[in-house]
């Protein structure tokens, strides 16, 4: 099972992300979606789970603070930020978060800790990055996905 991992994309999603997502077999975004149009457009790649970002504003009171979702086996707690994790991640495999944009692949106490970074507007001089994940077996595979940017 193949899974796309992005967050932050701030009401922009780039054709390179785009070419990602339609080889995906779910895609999961980390929050800071911007616009209702976003969520549609990632709806019609795979089935979308999602969480809302501080960013996303009253367009987004149905979607949830924090989800769990298990996928190929393998159980994945979501939540935009991080601070906001509960301290009880009883059964939980993989924590997906985002809101500092900064890409974040590692491993705590048996947990699989992943910010995917952003792949919307380019900001404070970071790259641009999302993740796409091979699961099998119960297992996980993480390849960080560098998308190519204008330099500003």
């Amino acid at each position: 099972m193949k899974i796309a991992i992005l967050s932050d994309t701030h009401g922009l999603l780039r054709p390179q992300v785009v070419e990602r997502l339609k080889t995906a077999d779910a895609i999961l975004h980390g929050g800071d979606i911007n616009r209702q149009e976003i969520v549609e457009e990632l709806s019609r790649y795979a089935p979308l789970y999602i969480v809302r970002g501080n960013n996303d504003k009253a367009w987004a009171q149905d979607i949830p603070h924090d989800l769990t979702v298990t996928l190929g086996g393998v159980n994945f707690y979501m939540v935009h930020n991080k601070k906001e994790v509960p301290a009880d991640l009883s059964g939980v495999d993989v924590v997906v978060f985002g809101h500092s944009h900064k890409y974040v692949q590692e491993e705590k106490d048996g947990i699989l800790w992943l910010n995917p970074g952003s792949c919307g507007p380019r900001r404070f001089h970071q790259e641009i990055t999302m993740m796409m994940a091979e699961l099998s077996g119960g297992a996980i595979q993480v390849e960080k996905v560098t998308i190519p940017h204008e330099v500003q």
